[in-house]
């Protein structure tokens, strides 16, 4: 379908509608879009005011006003609505640490975006997940690598999650100064992370040192760096309060603090919980005008279009509120340019060719190939040769498409699974035997095994193991999870690590370990016996070939780990815990089995130097960090050079350590260059104990490495270089 064809069939399926809704003062584009809102508003009964405030919009015939469902997903790509490019999962996303390709990413899901909502038009599709609010990105800290949700998030940093985060919203909603392309929502907010079983009803009262330190950084990024349009309320509570009625979230540091002037949505069924679980609310008026009051605009449920005419004649609440709030959730569909016409928004310019399209695979590509992180590669077992006489590839995840995919995915024409591309990575002379071997998570019903025998005749066996969505996800989603998707055994299944126990007694060839999963898996037993491990996350639809171009040496992986691998379940505190004391590399002292940032490529790095324009630094001035970086191997290959500050001077506890810069570098064997960096005040400040923005007093240590500092890194070998600045006037309040 030709563009200009596609934008005629759209001009004729709007007209009907059209025709009723540019007879009205509100369709008068010269006027600013606050007073068309206003307009439009204002001639809506207060049942149709109501109606409109529910995620299943009704239309306003009388009025022209189409129904629009606010319901849809792209976490990774456009999600649950038929066909569209499937990225890696977010986790993975993360993993590159590469804002400028997350951009891009999110500008192509986008895109796709917008022209399956104009097919959806043209067909009369408005149901769930056709619309253009994509509630996505979702921005919680990964605190605890059990919550089976962690897939979904940026991992365990607050400065890694606000730098993808920013860049994913931006690419999203377009660079238009009056039109999105799409809407995006940072979510969940705030202070949530697992358990899933409990989501409905926790309350959590962190510090404010936590809450301002670890919980809300992403959020006021995404608000005052990326202008996101919504954010949604989390289910759990917050000192009290649901965080879908909060004060203090919604009003007092969402909408006074930040400046946010999108629309909030609640999560689903959220306001419900009010009363059902939290008890915070008698019923569901009650419910209904608190959320309303506190700064909810967008009930994701019933409860609104049910019970908040009630709570009006009641009392409970004004209909000038329903107006404020109804006003700032439509202004989301005029900046989409729902009501305008269509050759006046400049992302309509799309047709259906970007769906799926050849670059899009390309772009699906580059991002799995850059998320994949090597772990281990002992005597430089990788790459393969591809002239390998016989191979012999075994394991639950090696043929399955399931594992491309991870969570809120959509469907794709193309995918091409890790069996596939490791087929296509050999010689077409390479004996090649691929078995499943085992299931995934329960020993095999059939106890004869012919499949461990295979790997004694092999040059090499790659056992794709791991984990799989079916085993963590959200609340329902993991169907083989009995602890309603979280992970609160973090080894891989037993009789995988049997398995692979049995093919190493029977071998002494090498044994390449693939591991998919969304979130740390503790392996200390396959750390010691597997020649290489290559994890993978949910790479997406071109995420085996991606996999196999890596084994087999085509390219260099470089993916960085945004979470951190504990050695141990016991190295963690208390799941239910919010407390950050003991969590993640920032807080933890005991020593994990592979750190944060930490991940191999084919070549080695040296950090030459690292210098800063000056080391004794004034309060309020910047500083500049130069970082020589040289390729000192054989192999082109990309870094991720990471900056970290360490031992603050404060009167009140400090993280050990934190991220500040980073920068993905690319070099050729044998290459130098050299990186910039800029240091803020803020950079260099840490909060107190009231939630207060300090910056160090006396000296601060900056460390320039390829993964987070510690006493493990150095036995990974990992490049560093470290200098300290002398903070003068530091110690006070900047914030």
């Amino acid at each position: 379908m030709n563009r200009q064809f596609f934008i005629i069939l759209i001009l004729n399926v709007f007209t009907v509608t059209s025709l009723t809704f540019a007879q009205q003062p509100w369709s008068n584009t010269s006027l600013p879009m606050e007073e068309r809102v206003d307009l439009l508003v204002q001639a809506m009964t207060l049942e149709e005011k109501i109606g409109q405030l529910g995620n299943a919009a009704p239309a306003i015939e009388r009025l022209g006003l189409p129904e629009y469902n606010w319901w849809n997903e792209a976490l990774h790509g456009v999600a649950r609505n038929g066909r569209a490019t499937i990225f890696p999962q977010a986790i993975g996303m993360a993993a590159t640490f590469d804002k400028d390709l997350i951009h891009e990413v999110a500008s192509a899901i986008g895109k796709e975006a917008r022209a399956k909502y104009q097919i959806s038009q043209s067909i009369g599709n408005r149901t769930m997940y056709s619309g253009l609010t994509f509630w996505t990105p979702n921005v919680n800290i990964f605190r605890d690598p059990r919550w089976g949700r962690g897939q979904e998030t940026y991992g365990e940093d607050p400065y890694l999650t606000s730098q993808i985060g920013i860049q994913f919203v931006k690419g999203l909603q377009g660079n238009d100064p009056k039109y999105l392309q799409a809407s995006a929502c940072a979510k969940h907010y705030a202070v949530h992370s697992g358990p899933e079983a409990l989501r409905h009803e926790f309350d959590v009262s962190v510090s404010k040192q936590d809450l301002y330190e670890t919980y809300l950084p992403a959020f006021k990024a995404l608000v005052t760096e990326a202008d996101v349009e919504s954010v949604m309320g989390a289910y759990n509570r917050v000192y009290g309060d649901p965080a879908c009625g909060s004060d203090l979230l919604l009003n007092e540091i969402l909408r006074k603090d930040w400046g946010f002037d999108g629309h909030v949505v609640s999560d689903c069924g959220a306001i419900e919980d009010f009363f059902k679980y939290h008890k915070t609310s008698k019923g569901p008026k009650e419910a209904a005008a608190l959320a309303l009051k506190m700064g909810t605009n967008l009930n994701c449920g019933w409860v609104y279009q049910a019970h908040l005419k009630g709570a009006i004649e009641d009392g409970l609440v004004d209909e000038s509120m329903v107006d404020q709030r109804l006003k700032e959730l439509m202004m989301t569909r005029f900046k989409l340019g729902f009501f305008d016409p269509v050759n006046m928004n400049p992302f309509n310019a799309v047709d259906e060719s970007v769906i799926e399209s050849e670059a899009h695979q390309q772009l699906s590509y580059n991002t799995a190939v850059k998320s994949l992180v090597l772990l281990k590669n002992k005597n430089n077992v990788l790459p393969l040769n591809k002239e390998i006489r016989n191979l012999y590839v075994v394991g639950p995840n090696a043929s399955s498409t399931e594992v491309l995919l991870g969570n809120y995915y959509g469907l794709a024409a193309n995918t091409v699974s890790i069996l596939d591309g490791i087929v296509g990575n050999v010689s077409k002379g390479t004996t090649i035997e691929y078995k499943q071997g085992i299931l995934l998570d329960e020993p095999n019903k059939n106890p004869i095994d012919w499949a461990t025998g295979a790997a004694r005749s092999a040059d090499a066996c790659i056992a794709v193991m791991g984990i799989s969505p079916l085993l963590e996800g959200e609340e329902g989603e993991a169907i083989a999870s009995t602890t309603k998707g979280d992970r609160i055994a973090l080894g891989l299944p037993q009789n995988q690590i049997d398995f692979l126990k049995k093919i190493k007694k029977d071998s002494d060839k090498p044994l390449i370990l693939v591991l998919t999963g969304g979130s740390p898996v503790v392996l200390p037993e396959m750390e010691e016996i597997a020649d290489a491990i290559l994890f993978v996350w949910y790479p997406g639809q071109m995420g085996g070939q991606a996999v196999g171009d890596v084994l087999f040496g085509k390219v260099s992986p470089s993916g960085k780990l945004p979470i951190t691998f504990p050695a141990s379940l016991d190295q963690l505190p208390d799941y239910e815990d919010y407390t950050m004391k003991g969590r993640t590399y920032r807080y933890m002292t005991e020593k994990p089995l592979f750190p944060f940032g930490y991940g191999q490529t084919y070549s080695t790095f040296e950090i030459e130097s690292l210098t800063a324009s000056t080391e004794k630094v004034k309060a309020n001035e910047d500083v500049e960090l130069e970082v020589k970086v040289k390729n000192t191997g054989d192999f082109d290959a990309e870094d991720v050079i990471q900056i970290y500050l360490t031992e603050y001077q404060a009167d009140f506890d400090t993280p050990i350590q934190s991220l500040k810069k980073f920068e993905r570098v690319v070099l050729k064997a044998g290459e130098t260059k050299t990186l910039r960096f800029t240091l803020t005040p803020e950079d260099r400040s840490v909060f107190n104990n009231e939630g207060q923005l300090v910056q160090s007093s006396g000296t601060v240590k900056v460390i320039a490495a390829d993964a987070s500092p510690g006493t493990r890194s150095e036995e990974l070998g990992y490049a560093k270089k470290e200098l300290v600045l002398k903070i003068k006037g530091g110690g006070k309040v900047i914030q």
